[in-house]
């Protein structure tokens, strides 16, 4: 038999078994119908383990564990289109439909806007590379911004969410949670450090280096080589002002260039991040959910059971409806042992009927779900 023989043959069983997939799916969306009049839960673990042990009985464990695996997939095939049938009201899925209604068609060009730091901040760029003419307005914190949004003081905030280095930034998620706010936009900015400090200046010079926890991180390989005493504070752009108002010598800031010429710092070192390829993702939030045109990128935080095989039954649900995952991190709950509150980034548009058959399913299987908005990243 030659591979061409061998070849058709899988061919037609392959067609066998859509045909007898498509008749297991018919069957299961008569269970379905079952369900939702005596108000049973979709899942039913001992139905499944006890199919998987019968179709397992007696066969060798490698085709024991391809058996699972086919069959665990076809479950979750099964759940996602009874959920489609059961859970066909989302109060998320409403909120988005109003949103899509009422959100203006162009993403605004003006606006008050509140940054965490001050002029030269990396916020600022993200901030001008969102609006075209924004109002912006400093705070000391990332609180600050948050509650000068929540108070009404600002329409919108600009908040730093992840660098391609140093990972997360988890107190903005903390407050996203708190808060309860929307990302309306995003934008990745690259980020290129420079070692700055007073004109005259040599690096071998330098004692005391200032700058933000994250540019501390993205830098450390240089700090390494360094004998300095490294200060953590609010902000680059604050970093590089302190230097240029202090008294004491041999002091430098890790910056911006721009922040070298809005303070009068020379720059000893342009480049300093560990890699070339260093992007910070900032985020504009807002205290109403808005869905601008060709916003493709969904977020949302999630609390899931503390059971085994909770998580990966939530990917499994992505899987099943086609939905491209992007980010999965994982955030300890706070007084709650060995509990996590875990947050997506997902790859489709609200347009996308499976969106609202998702967040049906989510709002009925996650013990806590927060849809963080729908969004464009530029």
């Amino acid at each position: 038999m030659d591979l061409n023989d061998i070849r058709v043959q899988i061919d037609a069983l392959d067609n066998e078994m859509v045909a007898l997939m498509k008749k297991r799916l018919d069957l299961a969306m008569e269970v379905a119908k079952v369900k939702k009049e005596q108000n049973l839960p979709i899942v039913n673990t001992a139905r499944e383990r006890a199919i998987i042990n019968r179709l397992t009985e007696g066969e060798e464990d490698e085709l024991a564990g391809y058996i699972k695996i086919l069959y665990t997939t076809m479950f979750d095939l099964s759940r996602s289109h009874q959920a489609g049938y059961i859970y066909q009201n989302s109060v998320i899925g409403d909120s988005i439909r109003k949103a899509l209604e009422e959100t203006p068609k162009v993403f605004p060009k003006s606006a008050t806007v509140a940054c965490q730091g001050i002029e030269g901040a990396n916020s600022t760029a993200a901030c001008e590379k969102m609006f075209e003419r924004p109002s912006i307005v400093y705070f000391n914190t990332f609180d600050g911004v948050f509650s000068a949004v929540e108070k009404g003081l600002c329409e919108y905030g600009i908040l730093p969410i992840e660098n391609s280095l140093h990972g997360s930034v988890i107190a903005n998620y903390d407050l996203m949670n708190q808060h309860h706010f929307y990302i309306t936009n995003s934008v990745k900015l690259k980020i290129n450090h420079c070692l700055l400090a007073k004109p005259g200046t040599k690096k071998e010079e330098i004692k005391t280096i200032y700058s933000h926890e994250q540019a501390l991180g993205q830098c450390s390989e240089m700090l390494k080589a360094m004998d300095v005493k490294v200060i953590p504070c609010e902000n680059t752009a604050v970093a590089a002002k302190m230097v240029a108002q202090s008294t004491e010598k041999g002091v430098a800031a890790i910056s911006s260039k721009q922040c070298a010429g809005l303070y009068g710092l020379a720059v000893l070192e342009e480049n300093t991040q560990n890699n070339e390829n260093n992007y910070t993702k900032f985020i504009c939030i807002s205290k109403k959910l808005e869905i601008y045109p060709g916003a493709k990128k969904i977020s949302l935080m999630m609390t899931l059971p503390h059971k085994p095989g909770a998580l990966y039954e939530m990917i499994a649900k992505f899987s099943a409806l086609g939905i491209n995952l992007t980010k999965l991190e994982s955030r300890p709950i706070p007084n709650k042992d060995f509990e996590f509150m875990f947050y997506f980034d997902l790859d489709v548009s609200v347009y996308d009927a499976a969106v609202y058959n998702l967040f049906a399913q989510l709002e009925h299987s996650a013990e806590e779900f927060e849809f963080m908005g729908c969004y464009t990243e530029v």
